[in-house]
């Protein structure tokens, strides 16, 4: 049953009342006249001059028991579930080649002590730094850790950085030796990526792909805790990598999940990521969570309480803001852009609106899918050509600012818009998909320390997350990604720990083009993602439904 945390904040000049998510209490605490929800603190403002009506609503709810008991506090660092009520770090860390923040003495501290949780710290603060101070406090070795490709040559680099270990990065030539390592006290720390933890890990899967059916190599069960980094990768189980992660971290003690987005599109999204962790039993398992927390037709339901039991039980989050105030401040910019090939464009529109009439009159299951398909195809199609028209304003863009003698990040998300840009700007170096970890690191290290090279360009799998590109503080991003975590995941690869400047990120928006239905799902949604995780958040919602909505409203289905 809910609590309700009284605050009073005598200087502001109101209270803070915080409770769970309940329709009831909020259907009552709306008919005192000043009260007003706060969406970033996730209370109710009431003003101090409505104290009467305060007490009566708090007597009222105790006494229809809508609420087990009033806790009157004196301020907000008594609420849990709250960034101020992070531990105290009690652990010596004189082994530690870096002196931590205060707030990541905190986070370093909570990982010890729960063991399995996730850190959900904003982008740029610092998860990987206290992860690896948690593995070398905790002596939690063999420690396994799973990244994105991109990432492995930089965690190799961190361990060695932040406490002076190497790491062993499993390889086609270390397959079947590097246990020895292990064994023989020369290295007790293995990096690997998602897609690679079938070879190195799994022996055989008998019959269809359940965790009870996968085989584990034997020397999977030699590590003593295991980091995720990206975490949101495992937000389902139609990943096999989810499933055999979870088989892995069966039997481990620290098991340690890092994403600043945990949930994605909906609360389901934890589920996955919870049984990975061994902690979805701390939410009355799958079924019970499901009842709980996955109702209705976004399948998230009662969110402020799943927030609570969340920092209650193996999860905390620090946004920039409170963490690192001193940062410097990060702004968006949309640019609305005439696109040059107008004819083209609504060429093809023409056809998605065809493939979207097929889509909804469609009554066979089979003949849904497909005509969805195709129209997916045909609004990846429509991105292209809204990109292709955009590029004379995009060049005109990054000339004023290189030629200014200023550094920009480009981001683009198509292989023909990644050539053009690097063929009109000669100098300017990339990191693709395609390319080697060498060549990426090497690309980023000549941005970074050399005055002369001004542009990079990246793409969003491979250069949204994880890197620091800091000497840089304008990001321009040409086409937009599907989902709010892409966008926010590439603008901290410049406004994080070390830049020194206010960022601006430039998004070029065609005017009357896809561009507006995808900003449409990116800031749509945000919302309920805030009310669990505390993070702004993204949600991909299916842009062939949006697409089908945006049509009919304008009459043309």
């Amino acid at each position: 049953m809910n609590e309700i945390y009284l605050i009073e904040k005598s200087a502001e000049g109101y209270y803070e009342l915080y409770f769970y998510n309940s329709p009831a209490l909020a259907y009552y605490i709306q008919k005192i006249p000043s009260a007003r929800f706060i969406m970033r603190d996730r209370c109710w403002r009431v003003a101090l001059k409505d104290r009467l009506f305060v007490r009566e609503f708090c007597d009222f709810a105790v006494k229809r028991r809508l609420a087990s008991s009033i806790c009157k506090v004196g301020d907000r660092a008594e609420v849990q579930g709250y960034p101020d009520k992070m531990p105290e770090l009690q652990y010596p860390i004189t082994h530690l080649k870096l002196q931590p923040y205060d707030y990541q003495r905190k986070g370093i501290q909570y990982m010890v002590d729960h063991k399995r949780c996730f850190n959900g710290d904003d982008m740029g603060l610092g998860k990987t730094f206290q992860s690896i101070a948690a593995v070398s406090i905790a002596r939690a070795y063999p420690c396994l850790v799973i990244a994105p490709a991109t990432m492995k040559v930089t965690w190799q680099r961190e361990f060695q950085r932040f406490i002076g270990k190497q790491a062993m990065i499993l390889s086609n030539e270390n397959k079947d030796t590097w246990h020895r390592h292990m064994e023989t006290g020369t290295c007790n720390i293995f990096i690997t990526n998602y897609e690679s933890v079938k070879k190195y890990f799994v022996s055989r899967v008998r019959g269809r792909t359940t965790v009870k059916n996968i085989v584990l190599d034997k020397r999977a069960a030699m590590f003593k805790s295991v980091i995720i980094d990206e975490s949101h990768r495992c937000c389902n189980d139609t990943a096999l990598w989810s499933l055999y992660l979870e088989a892995i971290c069966a039997n481990k003690e620290y098991i340690w999940l890092l994403t600043g987005t945990p949930r994605i599109t909906s609360n389901v999204d934890l589920i996955q990521q919870l049984k990975i962790m061994r902690r979805i039993d701390d939410f009355g398992g799958v079924a019970r969570y499901k009842e709980r927390y996955c109702q209705g037709p976004d399948k998230s339901s009662n969110l402020y309480e799943l927030h609570y039991r969340l920092w209650e039980n193996c999860y905390f989050r620090r946004d920039k803001a409170i963490a690192l105030p001193d940062l410097p401040e990060k702004t968006r910019q949309y640019l609305t852009v005439e696109i040059k090939n107008r004819q083209e464009y609504e060429f093809a529109e023409n056809d998605l609106i065809r493939y979207l009439i097929e889509y909804e009159s469609a009554t066979d299951d089979k003949l849904k899918g497909a005509a969805k398909a195709t129209a997916m195809v045909q609004i990846n199609h429509l991105r292209q050509i809204s990109a292709r028209g955009k590029m004379d304003e995009a060049k005109n863009f990054i000339h004023d600012v290189i030629d200014g003698g200023d550094k920009l990040i480009v981001f683009a998300f198509h292989k023909a818009v990644m050539s053009e840009i690097l063929s009109s700007f000669p100098g300017s170096v990339q990191v693709t998909g395609s390319d080697s970890q060498e060549k990426k690191q090497e690309a980023i290290d000549k941005f970074q320390n050399d005055p002369d090279c001004k542009l990079i360009a990246l793409n969003y799998k491979s250069g949204g997350v994880g890197i620091t590109l800091t000497a840089a503080s304008r990001i321009l991003f040409i086409e937009f990604p599907w989902t709010a975590s892409d966008c926010e995941q590439a603008e901290c690869r410049a406004h994080r720990n070390g830049q020194k400047n206010a960022v601006n990120c430039y998004y070029l928006l065609a005017r009357n083009t896809i561009d507006e239905r995808i900003l449409e799902i990116i800031q749509k949604e945000r919302e309920d993602a805030s009310v669990v995780t505390g993070a702004v958040n993204d949600i991909e919602e299916s842009i062939v439904d949006v697409a089908l909505r945006h049509y009919k409203n304008k009459n043309k289905i």
